[in-house]
């Protein structure tokens, strides 16, 4: 195994955990409390970072599978540090071009930081499946997993440090930490397993870039597991914008804090954030010892039941008749959604071929866009229209068509 690029991943996932922590911690005060956005603009915010996504995920993963997933992650990391840079400059920026309302530069930064994030997107993971082989891949992505977890229990405290001096640094500091790790990469980030496919004699640019689309749009209707994972990832999708958006509301306008301890809704979600990550390392430590990640049936029931209780978790947060009862659930469903993602990804990896990996962890992302992109507002006009516990439970029905799926696929092997 390369231990060079697995040291490099490890970094690299640690240190866009940190910057992602420092700047998302405390963004809503700066968003609403500086910036004076209301819930409309917010929403509006999130919907221009998915659709940008949406429309060049497929584009930038097919980028890398062509000229290299190094440039491909090393320019997506200085794309977002501009990105963030001007999303903590807005309040200058509006002053030195008044015509564009602040609410405005928030979305072109947004857009930007989308673009950013298409270029990064399935080309870090491709490059480290092929520089380590894919039977080395699942240790190491859950023990990058336990890496975040640390470095966002750094960032929450840096991000709540530096909002009291100013809203606006989180959002500074992300972008230098992305620069910074942009930086890093250029220096020490070796890519020597990727095999550029050959151009025919005669064709241009577009004409590889549309071959090597084609081979990963090849590459994923001819297997059934790539098809059913395409779907996992649209209803996933889907379903965790409904329940990103929602929990908080849920908790402050229908189960209410404990009027008995007098702490405010920040610091009760500070908490609430702390507890996650610490539950979630010790989830992750777990995992890791008992769960092995290269056997592939391992890897399927483990998804399989971890969708059965991530289901009822989310259920029983809906239902939660106090707050104490919605606090365990809250906790079981980050901690779940934590052990899952790496496994989702060992299992993506282990079924997708070299040549076309970037560009098809790039249509799964994109897949992943469509379904927020589309559940978000469904699951939002449910909550107008009845309740957030009535959202919620949309959000927990949307998933049971993945453990359909991870049922079949158990039931096939």
């Amino acid at each position: 195994m390369n231990l060079h690029a697995s040291q490099v991943y490890l970094r690299l996932k640690f240190g866009l955990a940190l910057a992602n922590s420092v700047m998302f911690t405390t963004y809503a005060v700066y968003f609403i409390q500086t910036l004076g956005l209301t819930p409309l603009e917010l929403l509006l915010v999130g919907t221009v970072l998915e659709l940008t996504v949406l429309l060049f995920e497929g584009i930038t993963g097919v980028v890398a599978d062509t000229y290299g997933r190094r440039k491909s992650v090393i320019l997506g990391m200085f794309v977002m540090s501009g990105s963030f840079l001007l999303e903590g400059s807005v309040i200058g920026a509006g002053a030195v071009v008044p015509v564009i309302s602040l609410f405005v530069w928030v979305l072109i930064s947004e857009a930007i930081r989308g673009f950013g994030e298409t270029f990064l997107s399935g080309a870090d993971t491709a490059w480290f499946v092929d520089e380590v082989g894919e039977e080395h891949a699942g240790p190491v992505f859950m023990r990058a997993k336990r890496w975040t977890l640390t470095a966002a229990l750094f960032g929450i405290g840096i991000s709540v440090g530096l909002s009291t001096l100013a809203t606006n640094l989180p959002f500074l500091a992300g972008g230098v930490i992305y620069a910074a790790l942009g930086v890093y990469l250029l220096l020490h980030m070796k890519e020597t397993k990727f095999v550029r496919q050959q151009r025919p004699p005669g064709s241009g640019p577009w004409t590889e870039l549309k071959s090597t689309w084609l081979a990963g749009a090849r590459e994923i209707s001819s297997r059934p597991v790539l098809l059913m994972m395409l779907a996992v990832t649209v209803f996933s999708g889907a379903a965790s914008e409904g329940y990103d958006r929602l929990w908080e509301a849920h908790l402050l306008k229908e189960i209410k804090f404990p009027a008995e301890l007098s702490l405010s809704a920040a610091l009760w979600f500070g908490l609430i954030s702390v507890l996650t990550i610490l539950l979630s390392m010790l989830a992750m430590w777990i995992a890791e010892k008992r769960l092995n990640t290269l056997d592939e049936r391992v890897v399927f029931k483990s998804m399989f039941v971890l969708t059965a209780l991530r289901i009822a978790a989310v259920l029983s947060f809906a239902f939660s008749p106090n707050f104490g009862w919605a606090l365990v659930s809250l906790l079981a469903v980050g901690v779940i959604g934590t052990v899952s993602a790496p496994l989702f990804e060992t299992w993506l990896n282990l079924n997708i071929e070299s040549r076309a990996r970037a560009t098809v962890l790039s249509m799964m992302s994109q897949s992943d866009a469509l379904g927020q992109t589309a559940g978000g507002p469904f699951v939002g006009w449910i909550g107008n229209r009845l309740s957030v516990r009535a959202s919620l439970t949309t959000a927990a029905v949307l998933l049971l068509p993945i453990l359909f799926v991870f049922g079949r696929v158990l039931r096939r092997r």
